[in-house]
């Protein structure tokens, strides 16, 4: 009989990449959880790890193993909350992740109307950079999380994680009140070319977008400033210190002295739902999704 909290160890050590970050995040010690997937593979009749240099990795089997137990973890995962509900209801402790700006264009406003729609459902929101949301999942530590997709990047441990798009979020130019291209509605990046920019500091996924988009028009920006708040890149923007690429669902205050401009080349980034495979059909993530699809249509046209 498989021990699931040992399988446990085997897919975390597959998730964060080596035995030592595996056991931090589990709070054990590296040598205990060795202890943990050899048992296992003890219990299994084959070896899960051999050495690699200074370390140990996993074994074939191990990789072969890994492909089964996902599959056993999502199915264990939907057994307990079938055994756990007792009406279709959302009702209990929802935890929701996203990066800043999903957390106060879509996090938030989301859980105030699921809190007011079904009492016995309590929200909690964490605001986590992409890869944290992942490993918050792995954890146990969010139900729904919703990320940035990086360009040209496929989607992470595809077998681990349900991801599915919500919405593709457009980039405006944004200028200075009583800028040359002020007046228009729409233009083409390459206008702004010799432009300076305030760009996304590292390692914000945004600066890949901004850059990628400028790229694609035929140019590198002239990074004039550095700056991950869309706060502070809207102020820099009004006081005439450059112009900026800013997704529409940065709220920009209407007495700011900027003007949004819609770009020709249409760049925009991906945003994604992400859960555990399997939760979907959990009442209070349902009504979660449910509620920022809902939201999506709003935003943008906002």
């Amino acid at each position: 009989m498989i021990d699931l909290r040992r399988l446990h160890v085997l897919r975390a050590v597959d998730h964060y990449g080596t035995v030592r970050a595996a056991a931090e995040a589990l709070h054990f010690t590296p040598s205990a959880a060795s202890q943990q997937i050899r048992q296992l593979g003890r219990e299994l009749g084959v070896a899960l790890l051999e050495p690699h240099g200074r370390r140990v990795r996993l074994t074939p089997a191990a990789q072969r193993l890994l492909a089964h137990a996902d599959e056993i973890q999502a199915r264990w995962e939907v057994a307990e909350r079938d055994l756990r509900a007792d009406d279709d209801q959302p009702a209990g402790l929802l935890r929701l992740a996203g990066f800043p700006g999903a957390v106060s264009a879509l996090l938030a406003p989301a859980a105030a109307a699921l809190a007011a729609r079904h009492p016995r459902l309590t929200p909690r929101i964490r605001e986590a950079e992409a890869a944290d949301c992942f490993d918050l999942l792995f954890d146990g530590d969010a139900d729904l999380a919703v990320v940035e997709a990086k360009p040209d990047e496929p989607p992470r441990d595809r077998a681990r994680f349900d991801q599915r798009p919500l919405l593709d979020d457009p980039f405006d130019l944004l200028v200075p009140a009583g800028h040359r291209l002020a007046a228009r509605e729409r233009v083409e990046l390459a206008e702004a070319a010799d432009e300076p920019w305030i760009v996304p500091g590292a390692p914000c996924t945004c600066r890949t977008h901004v850059l990628s988009a400028c790229g694609a028009a035929g140019f590198t920006p002239p990074v004039a400033h550095d700056a991950v708040n869309w706060e502070a890149t809207i102020a820099l923007v009004a006081h005439g210190l450059g112009v900026a690429l800013v997704p529409r669902l940065a709220r920009v205050p209407e007495s700011a002295p900027v003007v949004r401009l819609t770009c020709a080349e249409e760049p925009r980034r991906k945003i994604l739902t992400v859960t555990r495979p399997g939760a979907r059909g959990d009442a209070a993530v349902a009504a979660a999704l449910a509620e920022l699809e809902r939201l999506v249509p709003v935003l943008i046209a906002g």
